[in-house]
């Protein structure tokens, strides 16, 4: 590589990394200074990124972190971890590392679990050292790989979009608002491997790379370079392709967004609403919906299942559609997503209390706080302090009366007349007396005892 085309390089590289900065909101300050990190395995793409990262922080007068990752699989770990440590010493880069366990991880295949032990340690590291935009050496031909795996895996238009330049991926990185950044996405590996042999700079062999028993390997060393044979510069080709689908992939999203807009009743969805929409709308915008819930997708032939069972059930059917995540519920035209995990209110003992002025009492077991506050009419506080109170669920048989003006009636009619969900109804939160019910989570108050200035109840859930 001659000396023009290195600095070509490292200004396409200042250009990229610019167009990340523009992502990310804040710009990490760590004792002053700007604060970017890089995930330095030592090998060859890092290795460029490493030394790219180290001009252009120089140039900035940004602070730069090298954080290198121990999986402990290769008997060479110790010395990767020593050369890091070494290189990063010689070109003034601050380094750390960190060693992770995988022998319980395994089990979901080595794969996938150092993948997923790496991100989350790296950004385990960037909180701990204030840094808020990650770098890592995903190249172009990455990129192709990506493109190809997930067609053979017959991925949609999400997956064919590949790695974005830019993105945040908290479940990934557990990190909350850490961006990672991929500025050599646009360049071979071809030009990085010529740009370090021109700059002598050394790196290390990860002798996994060469393991086609990973399917990432097996096409880059069996599959790729029978297409290079054959269609000469593809790789760049693929990445076009993968920019074409992140562009349909925003339109997509824009679209969900919109139709969900139409479509959402409080925290459910219509149904009716839904059925004015294509099958392709109503997938896009039920993966919108799952995604913006925090449940994972589902695939293709799943959706469409869950789709045919809650549109076509009768209008009064409890149905019930289990996802790993949660569940899906039709209740009343409406679709909702429920926790999974079922609470059985006959393993919930009431917890007895009573009110000694307190403004609000947690209760943990029962995942909230019973919130005491000022009203009229309410429970006159001199009488309430007086009385044995409990908190539990709903048991059966209790009745409420709502106003003066209306007669008394069962817990039961009342949730029916209110539109609560069968399932809701089981853990209404019920407040009594040692004769009767004074107050039921999302009914209301009873009005026996009200009178003038007074106290009500109000429930808030606290945890999931």
């Amino acid at each position: 590589m001659s000396n023009q085309q290195t600095v070509t390089l490292q200004q396409e590289f200042g250009r990229a990394l610019g167009e990340i900065l523009t992502r990310v909101s804040a710009f990490a300050e760590c004792r002053g200074e700007r604060a970017i990190a890089i995930a330095y395995s030592g090998g060859l793409d890092s290795s460029a990124l490493l030394h790219l990262a180290q001009g252009w922080a120089q140039e900035q007068g940004a602070r730069l972190f090298a954080f290198h990752i121990h999986h402990g699989i290769s008997l060479n770990a110790d010395d990767w971890l020593a050369h890091c440590a070494a290189s990063c010493t010689q070109q003034g880069v601050q380094f750390a590392a960190r060693r992770v366990d995988l022998a319980e991880a395994r089990k979901n295949g080595t794969e996938e679990a150092a993948r997923n032990a790496r991100y989350s340690a790296l950004g385990a590291l960037c909180r701990e050292h204030g840094v808020e935009l990650l770098l890592t050496a995903h190249h172009q031909d990455d990129q192709a790989e990506t493109v190809l795996l997930q067609l053979l895996r017959g991925s949609g238009v999400a997956g064919l979009s590949g790695m974005d330049v830019a993105n945040a991926a908290p479940d990934l990185l557990a990190h909350p608002t850490l961006i990672m950044g991929r500025p050599l996405l646009g360049v071979s590996r071809e030009r990085l491997a010529a740009f370090v042999a021109a700059e002598g700079i050394a790196y290390v062999n990860d002798e996994s790379n060469a393991d086609t028993r990973y399917a990432r390997n097996a096409l880059r060393h069996e599959v790729m370079p029978a297409i290079a044979a054959l269609f000469p510069g593809f790789a760049g080709r693929f990445a076009r392709a993968a920019q074409h689908a992140q562009s349909a992939q925003r339109l997509l999203v824009d679209l969900a967004a919109q139709d969900l807009a139409g479509c959402l009743d409080g925290a459910c969805i219509s149904i009716p609403a839904l059925k004015l929409l294509s099958d392709d709308r109503m997938d896009n915008v039920l993966r919108y919906w799952f995604g913006s819930r925090g449940v994972r997708m589902p695939s293709t032939a799943w959706l469409a299942e869950m789709r045919h069972q809650l549109l076509d059930a009768k209008a009064d059917a409890q149905l019930c559609v289990a996802h790993a995540d949660c569940n899906i519920r039709r209740h009343r035209d409406r679709i909702y997503l429920t926790t999974k995990h079922r609470i059985d209110p006959e393993e919930f003992a009431p917890q007895t209390f009573r009110w000694n002025g307190d403004s609000e009492i947690a209760f943990p077991q029962y995942g909230g706080t019973l919130l005491i506050e000022a009203a009229a009419p309410g429970i006159p506080a001199d009488w309430l302090r007086e009385q044995h109170l409990s908190l539990g669920y709903r048991s059966g048989g209790e009745r409420i009366k709502l106003a003066q003006n209306r007669p008394t009636k069962s817990l039961k009619h009342l949730c029916q007349a209110l539109d609560i969900p069968a399932w809701e109804r089981e853990t209404l939160i019920i407040v009594r007396t040692v004769a009767q019910a004074l107050y039921a989570s999302g009914v209301g108050m009873d009005c026996h005892h009200m009178d003038g200035d007074g106290l009500l109840f109000r429930w808030r859930i606290d945890t999931v």
